[in-house]
C-alpha cells in the first residue's frame, strides 16, 4: 500500500474515474457499493485528501445550499504550521442528488458520512484500500510525467491530483481556480505541483 504522500505524482483521466465507479459492482459487497462510489466522488469531484474523506460528517453538508462546509479540524495544516480556515466547497446538483440518495439508502446510521461494519467512522487506511481495490479491479494505469504507473499506485491523493488535471486540461480552468478548489496555502504550491498541466 502506498502512503498518501508519493515521491511521484500520479493522476487519472475522467474516463478512468468512471471505470473505477463501475468497478464497485464487482469489487465491493452490495451494501458498500454506494459508499465506495461516494468515496471516489469525494476524492475526485471535491478534491478531498484521504484524511478529510474519513473525517466527513453528515452535518457538514448543507444540501439546500449546495455546499460542503469543511471545518479547520479535518483539514491538513499548511506547511508553515498554520491551520487553514474553514472552507466551503460548492456542490453540483448531481453531487447533491448523489449525497441524498446515498444517505437515504445508507446501510448504517452514523454521525460520520462513511461508517464501516466494525466502526462508526472509516479510517484513512481503509479509504486508501477502497481506492486501490477499485483501481486494481478496473485495471487503471495512472499517468505520470514520465509515462504510466500501475493500478496499485492509485491513491486518494491520485484522485486529488486528477482534479487539477480535469480542471486545467478538460475544463480550461486556471491554476488560480485549482488553488482555490484544492485549498493550497499559496499559488506557489499549485504552480509547483501542477504547472505541467498548463498548456504553453
Amino acid at each position: 500500500m502506498n502512503s498518501e504522500v508519493q515521491s511521484e505524482q500520479y493522476w487519472v483521466k475522467p474516463e478512468q474515474v468512471d471505470e473505477m465507479k463501475m468497478a464497485v459492482y464487482e469489487a465491493s459487497p452490495d451494501y458498500l457499493q454506494a459508499r465506495d462510489k461516494m468515496i471516489v466522488r469525494a476524492g475526485y469531484q471535491w478534491g478531498l485528501r484521504g484524511k478529510e474523506i474519513a473525517g466527513l460528517d453528515v452535518e457538514m453538508f448543507d444540501l439546500d445550499d449546495n455546499a460542503l462546509r469543511l471545518p479547520t479540524r479535518i483539514q491538513k495544516d499548511y506547511p508553515t504550521g498554520r491551520s487553514p480556515p474553514p472552507a466551503t466547497i460548492d456542490l453540483t446538483n448531481d453531487d447533491v442528488s448523489a449525497v441524498r440518495d446515498y444517505l437515504r439508502e445508507r446501510w448504517k446510521d452514523s454521525e460520520a458520512l462513511f461508517p464501516t461494519r466494525s466502526s462508526d467512522r472509516i479510517s484513512t487506511r481503509s479509504i486508501e484500500n477502497v481506492i486501490e481495490k477499485l483501481a486494481v479491479e478496473a485495471e487503471i494505469r495512472p499517468y505520470t510525467t514520465d509515462g504510466r504507473g500501475e493500478p496499485e499506485d492509485v491513491t486518494p491523493h491520485t484522485l486529488r491530483h486528477s482534479v487539477a488535471y480535469r480542471m486545467v486540461e478538460r475544463e480550461g480552468e486556471s491554476l488560480d481556480a485549482v488553488q482555490r478548489r484544492l485549498r493550497h496555502a499559496t499559488i506557489l504550491t499549485t504552480q509547483r505541483e501542477y504547472s505541467h498541466f498548463d498548456r504553453i
